[in-house]
């Protein structure tokens, strides 16, 4: 398989004549299993690793390999390989890790689009849309938002749940398609372009490993259904994965999300929620929380109905986790500098200990 059938483009190229990587094998990464990587390249598939000074020099999760990324490596067998180098990424969706305060999860590399997935049953939640649509501002990715189990619903709710949609949500394309009767799938199918990436980002239970085999023409991942006793989706995909659709295109399947924690995000809000930063700019002080001040222009267009209560709602709440999370990055950098400095003076005193 050529490497521009997997998205590699003139940009790469020219990265890898800077930095003189001739002599390497070039891939691209399309799954991962705890710091076990598999890696495609021209010849096939491989399983690879990283080399001991990527692992030392790296400061953050950030700077590990993650399915999307493109590769240099050194082939020791069929089927083994080392990875040395990782290519400078076009984009990064990241979210807050769950369950670990002011740390990254990375969801995937050099993505050109992102399909934000939900089902217009139990799942819908205008909220939950607008938290993918910062984290994809903030990554440089388009989104496109993908409605999926349509033939649960008649066509009047369908609209009046577009209509919803677009009247918080601007200039993002909205489909609407029924994984069982295949409705809505032309539309979409047309919009796939040849080697773009793609990936989703959905609760589970969305339908999107269906989804993921509807497009790629064949069986590539379990479905599951609906728990009776939770009403909640099932995690049927368990890791990351890139699969080559029929049509060209990439595509990479994740794990359901049902949390969506605010990292590093402000430029992401500020896109999410132009108009209110757009208001914002007409507030009596410049420093205004939009919460209590006499003379806010965003408070006084929520009062009038020019702007949507619950989406105002929404941008505060995530404002206030974006806040938390540079808090706790910034506590956590605080303290790895007095702790490198207890370091520091306890050699000086010890030189032994060097």
């Amino acid at each position: 398989m050529a490497l521009e059938e997997l998205g590699y483009n003139s940009q790469l190229e020219t990265v890898r004549k800077e930095q003189h990587l001739e002599s390497f094998v070039i891939g691209r990464i399309i799954a991962e299993h705890k710091e076990r990587y598999i890696v495609i390249t021209e010849t096939g598939e491989r399983e690879a690793e990283i080399t001991g000074n990527l692992r030392f020099a790296a400061k953050s999760r950030e700077d590990f390999p993650a399915v999307g990324d493109w590769v240099a490596l050194t082939p020791y067998d069929e089927d083994f390989a080392i990875i040395h180098k990782i290519f400078p990424r076009s984009s990064l969706i990241k979210r807050e890790a769950v369950g670990h305060s002011g740390d990254i999860q990375i969801i995937a590399t050099n993505i050109d689009y992102a399909f934000l997935v939900q089902a217009v049953d139990r799942d819908f939640n205008i909220n939950r849309l607008e938290r993918y649509l910062t984290i994809c501002y903030e990554s440089n990715v388009q989104p496109i938002i993908i409605l999926t189990k349509t033939d649960l619903i008649d066509d009047q709710r369908k609209s009046e749940i577009i209509k919803s949609i677009q009247q918080r949500i601007q200039q993002v394309p909205v489909f609407a398609v029924s994984n069982e009767t295949r409705q809505g799938y032309d539309a979409l199918l047309k919009i796939l372009e040849k080697g773009k990436t793609y990936c989703m980002l959905g609760s589970s239970g969305v339908g999107k490993s269906t989804l993921l085999n509807n497009l790629s023409g064949r069986d590539v991942m379990r479905t599951g259904a609906i728990s009776s006793s939770t009403h909640k989706g099932r995690h049927v995909t368990s890791h990351r994965e890139l699969i080559i659709l029929e049509k060209g295109g990439l595509l990479i399947d994740n794990p359901g999300m049902r949390e969506v924690g605010i990292a590093d995000a402000s430029s992401g809000l500020e896109t999410t929620f132009e108009s209110i930063l757009n208001l914002a700019s007409k507030c009596r002080y410049s420093d205004c929380t939009h919460k209590h001040e006499k003379g806010c222009a965003v408070m006084e267009a929520v009062e009038r109905g020019e702007l949507d209560r619950q989406s105002y709602e929404n941008y505060l709440k995530m404002e206030r986790e974006k806040a938390r999370f540079e808090t706790t990055v910034s506590e956590k950098r605080r303290k790895e500098k007095i702790f490198g400095k207890i370091i520091k003076d306890y050699k000086k005193m010890n030189p032994k200990q060097r």
